[in-house]
C-alpha cells in the first residue's frame, strides 16, 4: 500500500532563475488571456459560455511544467488555463471562444470543448467527471505500449463524489497506471459549497481507500504544485502507479461569466483569496529573494500584453467556419 495523504512542500524543488520566470510568465499569460476573454464576453463577442480560470493559474502551470509534450491532459469546462499551460497558442484559444475557423477546435467547440492533440491536450468537457475515466484509459494504453508517457486528468471538487472518480482511481491503482489525477479544489461546485456535498472534504486522503499515493498542496503556490507534480510524474514514469494530487485553490470570478457571484459566498471571502493571488505571490517571492528585479518583470508584463493583444486581433479578424463544412470532422472516411 502507498502512503496516504501528506502535506507536500516545495523544499526539494530546485529551479533556476529562467525557469522561475517562466512559471511567472505562464501564469500571467493565462491571467491576461482570461481577463481579455471576460471583457470580450461582456461585449457580446463570445457566444455560449465562458468559464475563466482566474485565481487557479498555479495549478495548471505547476503541473504542466513537469510534463513532456507527448504526455496528455484531459480537462474540464474550466479548461482555458490547462490548454495554455500545455502549449495551445493564445491565438487558437481566443479564436475558438470567438467561434472562428482558426480556433483550436476550428470554431466548433467554444469555451468548454478545446482540443489540440498536437500538444497533448486531448480535450476539455462540460460534463463533470468523464475525463477522469479518459485519463485512466490513456494511462492504460501507455502501460501496454511501454512508452513512459503520462496521462493527467484535471477535475474539480464537484467531481470527486461521482462514480467516475471511484471507478477511474480504483482501476488505475489496481494496474499501477501512469496517471496523475489533479483535483482543483476551489471549494465550490458551481454554487454548492464542498462541505455541503460531502462529509469528507479531504480529497487527498481518499487516496488511502484505493491504495495509491495522495498529496495535498497549496494550489496557489506554483512551486509547491510543481514539486508535487514532479514526484508524481517520476513515480508514474517509473511504473510505480498513479497519484491523487489535491490542489487547494480558489476561483475569484463567477462560476461562469454572466452568472451571479453572490448569495453562496461573501465578498470578504473573495477578497481574502485575492490577497493570496498566486501570481503576485511568486512575484513578491522572487523580488524578495533578489532572484529577479522589477525591470525583468516589466519586460515579461510587456511581452504578455503584446501577445494577448495580438491574439485578440487574430480572433477578431479570423473568419467564421464555412457552413458548407458543418458535417466535417464528424464521420470518418475510412
Amino acid at each position: 500500500m502507498h502512503a496516504a495523504a501528506e502535506v507536500a512542500d516545495h523544499t526539494g524543488l530546485e529551479l533556476d532563475k529562467n525557469r522561475l520566470l517562466a512559471l511567472y510568465r505562464e501564469m500571467l499569460l493565462i491571467r491576461r488571456t482570461e481577463e481579455q476573454l471576460a471583457r470580450s464576453y461582456q461585449k457580446g463577442d463570445i457566444p455560449g459560455a465562458c468559464h475563466t480560470y482566474v485565481g487557479q493559474e498555479a495549478v495548471a502551470v505547476g503541473v504542466c511544467a513537469r510534463l513532456r509534450r507527448d504526455d496528455v491532459v484531459f480537462s474540464t469546462h474550466r479548461g482555458h488555463g490547462h490548454a495554455l499551460a500545455k502549449g495551445v497558442p493564445p491565438r487558437e484559444v481566443m479564436a475558438e471562444l470567438f467561434g472562428r475557423a482558426t480556433g483550436c477546435s476550428r470554431g466548433r467547440g467554444g469555451s468548454m470543448h478545446l482540443f489540440s492533440p498536437e500538444v497533448g491536450l486531448m480535450g476539455t468537457t462540460g460534463i463533470v467527471g468523464p475525463n477522469i475515466l479518459q485519463a485512466t484509459g490513456a494511462g492504460y494504453s501507455f502501460r501496454l505500449l511501454k512508452n513512459a508517457r503520462v496521462s493527467v486528468g484535471f477535475f474539480g471538487d464537484g467531481a470527486v463524489n461521482n462514480g467516475a472518480f471511484h471507478e477511474g482511481l480504483n482501476l488505475a491503482a489496481i494496474w499501477d497506471l501512469p496517471v496523475l489525477y489533479v483535483c482543483e479544489n476551489n471549494l465550490y461546485a458551481t454554487e454548492v459549497a464542498f462541505g455541503a456535498a460531502t462529509r469528507n472534504t479531504d480529497v487527498a486522503e481518499r487516496a488511502r481507500g484505493y491504495g495509491m499515493a495522495g498529496v495535498a498542496v497549496d494550489g496557489n503556490d506554483v512551486l509547491a504544485v510543481a514539486a508535487a507534480a514532479e514526484e508524481a510524474v517520476r513515480r508514474a514514469r517509473a511504473g510505480d502507479g498513479p497519484t491523487l494530487l489535491e490542489c487547494r485553490t480558489y476561483r475569484t470570478r463567477p462560476h461562469a461569466e454572466g452568472m451571479r457571484d453572490g448569495g453562496y459566498r461573501t465578498p470578504a471571502e473573495v477578497d481574502d483569496w485575492k490577497r493570496r493571488d498566486p501570481i503576485a505571490a511568486l512575484r513578491a517571492r522572487l523580488l524578495g529573494s533578489g532572484t529577479a528585479d522589477e525591470e525583468e518583470f516589466a519586460a515579461v508584463d510587456a511581452e504578455i500584453t503584446a501577445i494577448v493583444a495580438d491574439a485578440l486581433r487574430f480572433a477578431t479578424d479570423s473568419p467564421y467556419p464555412d457552413p458548407a463544412t458543418a458535417t466535417a470532422h464528424i464521420y470518418s472516411d475510412g
